[in-house]
């Protein structure tokens, strides 16, 4: 990947944001780890059971998964079959990258943002809560879906930028990092 300085300022601004927010949420893990831990000493030790506990972990997790996967995303992290792709030159790749982006990528993420945009816009309309009397908060947790599908779109016009400066040849090309099978 290029370095900062090289990148446009805007390049380098939306991969910025994405990498803080990976960063910020990373962090949750260590924390949904620990109330994870006190929820089983609770629970067989004391006989005490917190369904807001239980269901913080249920929201951490959302969290993670969904506001990391745009940093996932930044990091080439995702689930990818490499037959081709790795032996291909960095243009090669480029082309492939640009081609996932602009007709799978982001017309998925358009997809999913409108057709949740009404699923999340009737759950703030009742601010639902949770039904088992957990965190009065469901709503705020469906929200994910949409700051999830904006985060994506911000690091996915990051990827077009990036995939597009490679092919012009102003930016070094990507070099698969995963394990090479011989």
């Amino acid at each position: 990947m290029p370095t900062a300085n090289r990148d446009p300022v805007l390049l380098a601004w939306l991969d910025g944001f994405t990498e803080v927010v990976g960063r910020s949420i990373a962090w949750l893990v260590i924390i949904m780890m620990a109330v994870q831990f006190a929820i089983v000493v609770m629970r067989y030790v004391f006989s005490i059971h917190s369904v807001v506990m239980q269901e913080s972990v249920m929201y951490m997790h959302a969290m993670v998964f969904m506001l990391g996967a745009a940093w996932t995303l930044r990091h080439d992290g995702h689930v990818r079959v490499d037959i081709f792709y790795r032996k291909l030159s960095a243009r090669g790749r480029a082309w492939i990258d640009l081609g996932g982006t602009l007709f799978l990528l982001l017309p998925v993420v358009l997809f999913i943002a409108w057709s949740s945009y009404g699923y999340v816009r009737s759950s703030w309309a009742i601010l639902e809560r949770s039904p088992d009397g957990g965190i009065p908060g469901v709503y705020l947790l469906k929200t994910l879906i949409l700051v999830m599908m904006a985060l994506l779109l911000v690091q996915g016009v990051a990827q077009v930028m990036r995939q597009i400066l490679i092919l012009r040849g102003k930016a070094p090309g990507n070099t698969p990092d995963h394990d090479e099978v011989v």
